[in-house]
């Protein structure tokens, strides 16, 4: 029981130390007195923010678009710059002269007979590297006339894409046959139709129906050196009587040195570039 007296006499002499008497009032604590400085006022009688303000960083970002008329707004124009980054590859396939360079230079692998060199990877790179070269003054003059006044704040959005539309109409409409362009304007339903108001889904499937046509005329031009000495070996070895000999043995090694007797490589990138008008 004395233990128990001595715990209850400490809690209660705890308490009295910690018990405020509501009679007693806790003096304010005097800070010290800080004039504010007059505001500064700018030349036009405009209060200006105070100096050192700390002012909490905003960040705002506006989606709805410019104030100007014919200015697509921001969010418009990020799905539209997607999509074409998504579209790209198809339209540098469709709307250039990659198609042509491609095709015609697998052509002449197949008809050296050697499927694998070059490789899918070099045929194709210099492909595009072809591409960029004959399209270098039609690119120039989509930064010129288009992109160039667009980042400037000059054109709007629509100008600029009509703009650079034209260039590149002009280019597929030098290479493509008129009887393609008659037919896809007659399956559209359009009637006679000036040149520079033809619409690009009539412009392109019938550029890409040309570029596929003269591309298979070129491959059968070069097809032919190599199909003749293909002739000449198997009629030798059947002279021969070397029946069981497998022609393109023989035959390989021939159209390989005459290929590069004849500098193959230059007259074929040679002709490529210039059955394009430009």
């Amino acid at each position: 029981m004395s233990v128990f007296r001595k715990i209850l006499s400490g809690l209660a002499l705890a308490l009295a130390f910690v018990t405020v008497s509501p009679a007693q009032e806790i003096a304010p604590i005097e800070m010290p007195s800080i004039e504010a400085a007059p505001a500064a006022t700018s030349a036009a009688g405009v209060p200006a923010p105070a100096a050192g303000a700390n002012d909490p960083l905003k960040l705002s970002i506006n989606l709805e678009g410019s104030e100007q008329k014919g200015q697509l707004s921001v969010a418009v124009q990020i799905v539209i710059l997607m999509t074409l980054l998504s579209v790209a590859p198809s339209l540098v396939l469709l709307m250039s002269s990659f198609t042509r360079i491609v095709i015609v230079l697998g052509f002449v692998r197949t008809a050296l007979g050697v499927p694998s060199a070059p490789s899918n990877q070099i045929i194709i790179g210099l492909s595009l590297f072809l591409t960029f070269f004959i399209m270098g003054p039609v690119f120039d003059r989509v930064h010129t006339d288009a992109l160039k006044p667009y980042m400037a704040g000059e054109i709007t959005s629509e100008t600029a894409l009509e703009r650079a539309t034209a260039p590149v109409r002009d280019f597929m409409l030098k290479q493509t046959r008129t009887r393609d362009l008659e037919y896809f304007l007659s399956l559209g339903g359009y009637g006679p139709t000036a040149v520079k108001d033809l619409p690009l889904r009539v412009v392109v499937p019938a550029f890409v129906i040309s570029e596929l046509q003269t591309a298979f005329q070129m491959g059968f031009l070069l097809f032919l050196p190599f199909l003749v000495i293909d002739f000449l070996v198997s009629s030798v070895l059947m002279s021969l009587g070397m029946m069981m000999m497998p022609p393109n043995v023989v035959s390989l090694p021939i159209k390989l040195l005459l290929f590069v007797l004849v500098d193959g490589w230059h007259l074929i990138v040679k002709s490529l570039v210039q059955s394009f008008t430009l």
